[in-house]
């Protein structure tokens, strides 16, 4: 195997025996050829779409295999392997489609070179495990080199990273033809192994242009079947009673769970990047949804094994369960672990049952409470305080700090960080990266006022504010997009600062998105990625000043003068 997908990366380079996620060679075969499998479905998509044809199937394949190939989602080889023969369906489909499409304009319908046949026996998993093999990325950079090598995977985790956004918003109904025609056009450029840096660049950066519009379509999506993100306090710490932990990111499971649990006295509680749901008053309306657990989802083997209760993986971020849970633990959508008892229809009554069989929390523990709801509408309802604060000096500076936790080391850099920040500037947060730091006292902006939203009332604007999960970086770009009108400049000109951490493909193409918009000075870590060379990465802090992070003090001190 060859994986360097993601910041854990075995020695910063790949993982070569074993994923430090744990990914074995095998379904990193299978995943591999999984992604080779779609290019070519997508070369016959994109054909007939370009003659009027077009097929929801085939779209939503797409986004769902892509997204099944994303950091710690499938690790199960048997429901790789039934993806892939699904897939040998939609390409007979997609060559359907287009051959069909070409006869009715009167054209000759394009026949595509395909030297790896992975149609033709998709039930050997042996043989498709060997083809994998066949295409894996190490054969590309032999082939090409790492600069070219890099560079392709950098639109491929971009897309990788978009479709889990995009395959979120479908399913709660938001869905958009120019976004399923460029993962077409964008998987099509990567079938015909592209070498020019230049190009691959330029639709590396249209992916972030995309993504920018998949975010827009997720938020419209969340907020129209869930309502506004509110400010909302929320326990972090547990109330006695049978207990379900929800992880991962769809909304939408979270909300069949919790009607499926009315009435039958099981607390359910957020964990990981779900902590964002209490926010929404289509959610939070549950008088059961009773707090959040936990942290980040690198923690889960030690706190899911102390929770007396089921747990319920909704997207990505599932580890290898440790034996003291591996019985409690249940697995929907796209997410996969071989030997977890899988949800496919929503009908979440086996994790009920298991919640109701556990010891459940002894008694309450001493109530301690976090803010979440920081999205874009909420901040903007106090815009103009902000601004005034700025203008004031009462604010000197925006920071926002956020991206992927990990377990790597070298992540208490954005812990040091945030707490350095000095006492005049506000903290923007999200996505899972928030867990280094956001159980502080960061204390209060003072004049600011937030709604009586914010259960138990009005309060001042707290210093460190969640705009949530790393779904919501829309609200963060729309925050400060509003910022730069209302001050009129440009998002560079003002006293803002992103300081990123990245672990997986979510995280890469966010970074697209902001490189797309122009945003300059951005700082990443805690290490830089393992596929992009460093000439990549000198071109990318020449164009967009993008600079790895040092230390805290230094950081600061550099931003700060």
């Amino acid at each position: 195997m060859f994986c360097y997908q993601c910041e854990q990366t075995a020695g910063g380079t790949a993982c070569t025996t074993q994923g430090v996620c744990g990914k074995d060679p095998q379904t990193a075969a299978l995943q591999d050829l999984l992604l080779y499998a779609v290019k070519d479905v997508a070369r016959y998509a994109r054909c007939a779409r370009a003659m009027g044809a077009k097929d929801r199937r085939i779209d939503v394949f797409v986004i769902e295999a892509l997204f099944s190939a994303v950091t710690n989602v499938n690790f199960d080889p048997l429901r790789l392997q039934a993806i892939i023969r699904q897939g040998a369906g939609i390409r007979d489909r997609a060559c359907s489609l287009c051959r069909d499409a070409c006869a009715k304009a009167g054209k000759q319908c394009a026949q595509f070179e395909t030297p790896i046949a992975w149609w033709t026996r998709t039930d050997d998993l042996e043989e498709l495990v060997r083809q994998g093999r066949e295409v894996t990325i190490r054969k590309r950079i032999e082939k090409l080199g790492p600069d070219v090598a890099g560079l392709q995977e950098l639109l491929t985790y971009g897309l990788k990273g978009m479709a889990a956004y995009a395959d979120h918003a479908q399913i709660l109904g938001r869905e958009d033809e120019e976004v399923y025609a460029f993962f077409h056009e964008a998987l099509d450029f990567l079938a015909g192994d592209p070498t020019d840096t230049e190009a691959l660049l330029k639709m590396a950066l249209r992916c972030g242009q995309i993504n920018l519009k998949v975010m827009g379509l997720l938020d419209a999506a969340h907020t129209a079947a869930f309502g506004q993100p509110q400010p909302t306090k929320v326990r972090i710490t547990p109330k006695a009673g049978k207990a379900i932990a929800v992880s991962g990111h769809d909304l939408k499971d979270l909300e069949e769970l919790l009607k499926q649990t009315v009435g039958d006295g099981v607390n359910v509680y957020t964990h990981g990047e779900m902590l964002p749901a209490h926010g929404y008053p289509g959610l939070k309306k549950f008088p059961h949804l009773a707090g959040n657990y936990g942290g980040a989802w690198q923690d889960q083997r030690k706190e899911f094994d102390a929770f007396p209760g089921s747990i319920l993986m909704t997207t990505n971020c599932i580890q290898r369960p440790a034996d003291g849970y591996g019985s409690r633990i249940f697995t929907c959508g796209l997410v996969a672990w071989p030997g977890a008892r899988h949800i496919s229809d929503r009908d979440f009554r086996p994790v009920i049952d298991a919640a109701k069989a556990a010891a459940g929390f002894a008694k309450d523990a001493p109530a301690k409470y976090i803010t979440v709801g920081f999205a874009h509408d909420a901040v903007m309802k106090v815009a103009d305080k902000v601004v005034e604060a700025v203008k004031s000096g009462a604010i000197r500076r925006f920071f926002l700090i956020g991206g992927c936790d990990g377990a790597k080391p070298g992540r208490n850099y954005y812990t040091e960080f945030a707490q350095a920040v000095p006492r005049d500037c506000l903290i923007l947060t999200l996505a899972c990266g928030k867990y280094r730091f956001n159980k502080l006292d960061f204390g209060e902006i003072s004049g600011i006022g937030v709604s009586a939203a914010v259960q138990g009332g009005g309060a001042p604007l707290p210093r460190l504010l969640d705009c949530g999960q790393c779904n919501d970086a829309y609200s963060a770009i729309q925050i400060a997009l509003a910022l730069a009108k209302t001050f009129n400049c440009g998002v560079n000109d003002l006293p803002l600062t992103l300081v990123l951490s990245w672990y997986e493909q979510k995280a890469v193409v966010i970074l697209l998105t902001l490189l797309h918009l122009g945003i300059k000075g951005m700082r990443i870590g805690p290490s830089l990625p393992a596929f992009l060379s460093p000439p990549v990465l000198g071109v990318l802090a020449e164009k967009f000043d993008l600079k790895p992070i040092t230390t805290p003090q230094a950081d600061l001190a550099a931003i700060m003068t």
